[in-house]
């Protein structure tokens, strides 16, 4: 089978020689999203009577093969090197222009009316929206609705709420998962409002922000082009050229958001392992779909095992936001130079998050199931249920018949009626269910 024939030039070469770092490339998702670029660069600088419309056409060909994939093998430079992403970007114009054919340079032609400086964070900026818009938002959609189905089949399961891993007053399973199910949503509402300033590109500053070399109505032919042909009505112009040169702020704001995501899904990944623990010297509340073997040497184990891949995306997400927090604050005056580095790490949260979220919905918590005699069981067990009868013999009392069931071990209703509370009152307010219903009863 013959090998491709190399595309890239000198400048890509010179690039791989000087890093070779981690053997990580730049996201493909921002090779394709750079190639998007240049092609339409190219067709408005033909409209535009800047470049000739042959060449043109020839330079958004030759940029469409990349931006759909054909060509991934011939971007070869290592994610870890010059903070503007320029060695990229001329990687970019080097294998369109060399694709394109002769009389097409990868600087004069395929880089017109741009800059490493404004093109390459714009790519970023791209790819960042397009996986979050079209695989982490519906993934977490899928997740949220997950959580609300099981919300709604454990509307009547009565078990212990527990408050600083301690026995508290009773709540419904389906409370819990509704709450869940909120978190969820939550982060979504957060994830979108982030990308309405992760769209906002800064195409058309070149170098500095001045926008000196293109022309004054490129940049914005440019993204209504780039609105049409991909449907991502977010992509717009900054509020200010040099805000948007200067700083990467909204792609550390989306990390941000993404960070709170995995702490809800720590959250809730946790505590869903914690009821599925067991089953019988743990909790044992919910039975955990049985995936694979738990255990070489324990015959019959079995462990939570979508919850700890989703716990360890959660840790790698929020390592990843202190690294693009870091990213966020270096570069100087009209450049942030950490680009590279906060696209290898919001790429990768993205995915990790759309993937786990897919995951933990399909795989987990559509196969939970209740054991209903543990929740009943910790339901009844719950000395806190003593809390009911706060208005009727007062906190103090409460408190004296609670802590002489806990050190007799006697059920909580006997040591009541010994302590004098009436049999009929004892038992029309110590009802679980409308416990459990709170101020909704």
């Amino acid at each position: 089978m013959s090998q491709k024939r190399q595309l890239w030039g000198a400048e890509t070469s010179k690039a791989v020689e000087n890093f070779p770092i981690s053997g990580e490339t730049v996201p493909l998702e921002v090779v394709h999203w750079l190639a998007r670029l240049k092609g339409a660069s190219a067709t408005v600088n033909g409209e535009l009577g800047l470049l000739a419309k042959r060449t043109a056409a020839r330079i958004q060909r030759a940029a469409t093969e990349v931006a759909e994939g054909k060509h991934d093998e011939q971007f070869p430079i290592d994610v870890f090197q010059t903070g503007s992403g320029t060695s990229t970007n001329m990687n970019a114009n080097e294998v369109i222009a060399s694709l394109a054919g002769q009389g097409v340079h990868a600087n004069d032609h395929v880089n017109m009316g741009q800059s490493s400086n404004d093109v390459f964070p714009s790519a970023v900026h791209l790819a960042a929206l397009e996986v979050a818009e079209r695989e982490l938002l519906p993934s977490l959609r899928l997740l949220e609705r997950s959580l609300a189905r099981k919300a709604s089949t454990f509307t009547n399961v009565v078990k212990a709420g527990r408050t600083h891993l301690m026995d508290a007053v009773p709540v419904t399973l389906g409370q819990e998962f509704g709450g869940y199910s909120a978190q969820v949503a939550l982060g979504s509402e957060r994830v979108r409002a982030a990308l309405v300033h992760v769209g906002q590109i800064p195409l058309g500053g070149t170098a500095t922000g001045t926008g000196l070399n293109t022309h004054p109505r490129f940049a914005e032919k440019v993204r209504v082009r780039l609105r049409k042909e991909t449907g991502l009505k977010q992509i717009a112009a900054p509020l200010d050229a040099f805000e948007a040169q200067a700083s990467r702020d909204a792609l550390v704001e989306l990390s941000g958001a993404l960070r709170v995501v995995a702490v809800s899904l720590t959250k809730i990944a946790g505590d869903i392992a914690l009821m599925g623990s067991g089953p019988r010297a743990g909790i044992g509340e919910l039975l955990l779909p049985e995936l694979q073997k738990g255990s070489s040497i324990m015959p019959g184990k079995v462990n939570p095992v979508i919850c700890e891949v989703v716990l360890q995306v959660s840790a790698q997400v929020i390592g990843n936001d202190l690294a693009i927090t870091v990213g966020g604050l270096e570069g100087q005056f009209e450049l942030n130079v950490r680009v590279p580095l906060i696209a290898r790490n919001l790429l990768q949260s993205l995915k990790l998050l759309s993937a786990a979220a897919r995951v933990f919905a399909e795989k987990c918590i559509d196969g939970l199931k209740v054991n209903r005699a543990a929740t009943s069981a910790s339901a009844a067990a719950t000395l806190a249920v003593a809390t009911a009868l706060n208005g009727a013999i007062g906190y103090d009392k409460a408190t004296v018949i609670v802590r002489k069931a806990s050190a007799s071990g006697r059920p909580l209703r006997e040591v009541a009626l010994e302590e004098g509370v009436d049999a009929e009152l004892y038992d029309r307010t110590i009802d679980l269910q409308r416990i459990a219903r709170g101020n909704r009863a």
